[in-house]
């Protein structure tokens, strides 16, 4: 069972953490919890999407024990005064994937889950216990914030 699911368990902890070690700790962590619970495993959903619950959670936990992440203001790249850019397709969709990633790693995983994986809301309910009608109204708040950030990155950029 771990060698046929790894790589989507894997995969999911990786959206979670961005550390690839920590990320196969976690997974593997979430794989032995699994077998020592594999007598609650009640078939509700498939045996990946209880694995990923667990995972999700495991990482969760994982997050709220590592220190916080710092960047130091000196090694941040400045964009030149003079660099001009047109709002193409290409560009927009730079914008849309750095918006994603200054979400926060739960909405992160809600958007990788629901539009890069074709996930069902019921199952992404079931991975994050959440109930598929809050996920729906949380989706729908995501979007409306993802839109708003690229709207302003964008006129940020026509100023310049």
């Amino acid at each position: 069972m771990v060698q046929l699911h790894a790589p989507q368990v894997l995969d999911f902890t990786a959206r979670l953490l961005s550390d690839c070690r920590e990320a196969e700790e976690v997974a593997q962590d979430a794989f032995v919890k699994a077998f020592r619970q594999l007598s609650s495993f009640r078939g509700d959903s498939s045996f990946v999407t209880w694995v990923q619950r667990i995972a999700y959670h495991e990482a969760i936990d994982h997050l709220r024990q590592r220190a916080p992440y710092t960047v130091d203001i000196s090694e941040v790249a400045a964009i030149s005064d003079d660099e001009e850019l047109s709002m193409g397709r290409e560009e927009r969709i730079a914008l849309m994937e750095e918006a994603i990633d200054d979400l926060p790693n739960d909405e992160q995983l809600l958007i990788h889950l629901y539009y890069y994986e074709d996930q069902p809301l019921r199952d992404i309910a079931y991975i994050m216990d959440a109930e598929p009608n809050a996920l729906a109204q949380r989706l729908h708040r995501i979007r409306k914030k993802l839109l708003r950030t690229i709207n302003q990155k964008e006129n940020e950029q026509a100023d310049r």
